[in-house]
This record gives structure tokens, sequence and C-alpha cells, in this order.
């Protein structure tokens, strides 16, 4: 029987793989060819051969001394010729859109703003029942899907600065114990994403995931929302994996590296 699935296609791939690199470089400055394969599990054979060929084409340059890499004058050439400045909502709205479409329900990117999350961009989904505009609303930090992705991202002192002092209740279900709401930001940090249920609003769930920069910081979350009948505990895996994928491309997209 004749296989149906489609070849890969190894030239795109090494592309990818390529970009990655000049990436690595890009936040570490320079690096030596195992600790580039590290940085992107990869085998070192093929982290050299791609050099190589970077190197050619003046995108790296190699020190004589220690065999290290970094970008070469090529790449100013090519920043050069980025005449447009693309913020994150224009960068990450493609992907909201076909998320949006995949999932049906509303999807927001979320930026952090004092003691605050503030979306700063929404594509609405196709089911009939849908959430309200949350484009340039604050919302808190210790019951949305967004806040808790950053909470669990900052460090002790940063947490603490922001979670001083008594957590307003929104519902009954609003986590307002901070040790109990630790335990919580520490599954965040396992499992990769943030959810809430009836936490901010009653009937309104939500997940979140991480978008990073260049050098991994977490600048934005990438947010689906809707009704909790729809978004719960029997559906969350399912509906989590195509968010963290989502926010996994747009970071891509802002220069985090590609993984594999």
């Amino acid at each position: 029987m004749r296989n149906s699935r489609a070849p890969r296609d190894n030239s795109v791939h090494s592309v990818d793989r390529a970009i990655s690199i000049l990436q690595v470089l890009a936040r570490l400055g320079a690096a030596g060819v195992t600790e580039i394969a590290a940085e992107l599990d990869v085998h070192k054979s093929t982290v050299s051969r791609l050099l190589s060929t970077l190197e050619a084409r003046g995108l790296v340059e190699q020190s004589a001394s220690r065999g290290r890499y970094r970008l070469g004058y090529g790449m100013v050439q090519i920043a050069a010729g980025a005449t447009h400045q693309h913020d994150l909502s224009v960068i990450s709205r493609p992907i909201c859109r076909e998320l949006a479409e995949v999932g049906g329900e509303t999807v927001t990117v979320a930026v952090q703003d004092g003691h605050d999350v503030v979306s700063i961009d929404q594509v609405i989904g196709s089911s009939t029942v849908t959430t309200v505009n949350w484009v340039g609303q604050r919302t808190p930090m210790h019951a949305t899907s967004a806040g808790k992705l950053f909470l669990a991202n900052m460090t002790p002192a940063e947490r603490t600065s922001i979670l001083a002092g008594e957590l307003e209740r929104y519902t009954e279900h609003t986590i307002v114990d901070a040790d109990i709401l630790e335990r919580d930001l520490e599954v965040v940090r396992q499992e990769g994403y943030a959810h809430t249920l009836n936490e901010h609003e009653v009937g309104l769930a939500a997940i979140a995931a991480p978008i990073r920069s260049l050098d991994g910081e977490v600048i934005a979350a990438l947010c689906i929302s809707g009704p909790s009948f729809r978004i719960n505990e029997e559906s969350r895996a399912t509906i989590a994996k195509h968010v963290v994928a989502a926010a996994a491309e747009i970071s891509t997209r802002v220069g985090y590296p590609k993984v594999g």
C-alpha cells in the first residue's frame, strides 16, 4: 500500500534550524557548535553544517582564536532592509485568527501593566456565545489566566510586591489565599500554561500560554476565553495544546529560538 503521508521537506527544515541558530547567536552574542547544539537539541554535525553555509553567506563569522561563532555583517545588511516596525498585535494577529477559528472562542493578546493585565488585541471566535470586548480593559493578576501566567514567571520578590495585601474576591472561586495561589502557580510552571474557571466571572473560563522574547522572557500572554460549559476540565487539555502551540509560533516570530 502506498504511504499517504507527505514526505518531509528537509530543505525547509534546514532553513528553520538555520534561523534558530541565528536567533541563539543573537541572544548569546557568541557560541561554539556544542553550545548551540545543546540550546536547540540538535546534533552537532547538523549545527556545524548549517554554520558553514551561514558563514559562506556572511551571516555568521568565526573567531579564529577560539572557534566560536557570532553574527556577521550580512545580518546588518538584512536588518537594514526591514523598513517597517511591527508591533506585537500586528505580528500575532494572523495566528490569533487561526486559533479563534480552530477553537471557536475569543482570543486575546495581553500584557502586564504594573499590577494589572491589559488586553491589546482580540479576535472573536465563531461560536454563538462569545465573551465581551476585552481590548484596553484592565483585569486583576490573581484571578485571570494571563495574570497567573505572568505571576508564575516572575521572581519571588516581584510576585510578593504585586500580591502584597488583601486579594480581592470576585467570585466564590477566586483564589485569595497566598499559599493556595502559590501552589496554583507552581502547576502553571509545570504545565506551561495557566487556566481559570469561574474565578474572575461566574461562567467564564480562560487558558493562557506564554509569548516569549529573544531572551526567553515572557512578554505577553496568548489567551482563549469562553463560557465554562465549553472550556472546562474535560476540554482544557485539548484546548491548551492549541493555545500553547499558537503562542510558541508567535514567540518564534518575535525572535525566540525554535527548539528541535
